[in-house]
C-alpha cells in the first residue's frame, strides 16, 4: 500500500546554528520512496552524507531567527510487519559481519547489565524469534506505554524499573534483552499509521532467521504500515535533528500519516 508521512519542525534560532537532520527516508526491501518533499525556510544550503548505518543525514546551517523543516513522502510498504514464530537463533560466527555492531552493548542499552533479566524472560522459549517475542510479552505485561511521559532519554535498566515509558524506552529495553542473548537488534525510528497521538515512533528490530524483523513493545499485533527513516545502536543515533551551540527552542512539530492511492502508471 501507499503512504504519505509529513512532518513540519519549525525553530527559532537566536544565533545562527549548526544542525544535522536525519528526516528522509531511504529506499530498501521493505519500502520504496515514490515521491519526495524537503522544504527549508528560508532557504539555506545543505550537504548530505551517510552515516555509518546508512541513513541519509543533512548537514546545515540555520540563520538566526525564524526557521522551518518542512518534509513529505510518498512510500510503498507492506500493510503489516512480517512475522515468523518459529525463526531460528543465528550463531555469532554465522551472522553476517554488518550485524555484529548491534550484538555490543551502547549508550543506552546496556545489554551485559540484563542478562540475567533476559534468560528468566525467555526461560523455556526456542532460541530466536520466539525469545524476541517474550521479551516483547514482558514489556508489555510490565511497562505501560505512555505517550509523552519521558522527555529525558533514560537507559533500559531504568525502564526496567518504571511502571510506564515512551516507545524509545520501550525498545531501548528490548533491544537490551535480544542483544543479551546474542540476537542483534537495532533501534528503528520512522511513521506508523494510526499512531495515537500521531508523532514520530520508534520500535526495535531483531535479526533473526537469516534476516532482521520488526518488534514493537507499543502494538498488540503488527498491523498499519510502517516508514522505518532511520536505523542505530539506540536512540543516540536516531535523533531526528542534533543541534550545536547555545540551546534551540523548538516552537511546533506537526507530523501527518495517511494513505494514499497508489500513483498512476
Amino acid at each position: 500500500m501507499w503512504m504519505r508521512a509529513t512532518c513540519l519542525l519549525e525553530f527559532n534560532n537566536l544565533v545562527a546554528t549548526p544542525f544535522i537532520f536525519m528526516l528522509r527516508p531511504r529506499s530498501g526491501w521493505q519500502q520504496w520512496i515514490g515521491r519526495e518533499q524537503y522544504l527549508l525556510t528560508p532557504s539555506v544550503s545543505a550537504i548530505e552524507f551517510t552515516d555509518p548505518f546508512g541513513n541519509l543525514c543533512q548537514r546545515l546551517m540555520a540563520p538566526a531567527g525564524p526557521f522551518t523543516v518542512n518534509t513529505s513522502f510518498d512510500v510503498d510498504v507492506a500493510e503489516a510487519s512480517d512475522s515468523a514464530p518459529g525463526a531460528q537463533f543465528v550463531e555469532v560466527q554465522r551472522l553476517p559481519e554488518e550485524t555484529l555492531p548491534f550484538l555490543l552493548p551502547s549508550r543506552f542499552c546496556e545489554s551485559d547489565r540484563c542478562t540475567q533479566l533476559a534468560a528468566s524472560i525467555v526461560a523455556g522459549c526456542s532460541p530466536g524469534y520466539d525469545q524476541c517475542s517474550a521479551i516483547v510479552d514482558y514489556i508489555r505485561r510490565t511497562i505501560a506505554y505512555t505517550p509523552g511521559s519521558g522527555q529525558q532519554i533514560i537507559s533500559a535498566c531504568e525502564v526496567n524499573e518504571r511502571s510506564e515509558a515512551v516507545c524509545r524506552d520501550l525498545a531501548h529495553l528490548g533491544i537490551a534483552c535480544c542483544r543479551a542473548l546474542s540476537i542483534p537488534a537495532r533501534m528503528v525510528v520512522g511513521y506508523l499509521e494510526n499512531l495515537q497521538p500521531m508523532d514520530l515512533h520508534a520500535w526495535f528490530e531483531a535479526f533473526v532467521g537469516g534476516r532482521w524483523y520488526t518488534f514493537d513493545p507499543t502494538q498488540d499485533d503488527g498491523r498499519g504500515g510502517r516508514i522505518a527513516v532511520a536505523y542505530g545502536r539506540d536512540a543516540a543515533d536516531v535523533a531526528i535533528y542534533t543541534q550545536f551551540g547555545d540551546p534551540v527552542e523548538l516552537l511546533n512539530m506537526n507530523v501527518t500519516v495517511e494513505r494514499i492511492a497508489a500513483p498512476a502508471c
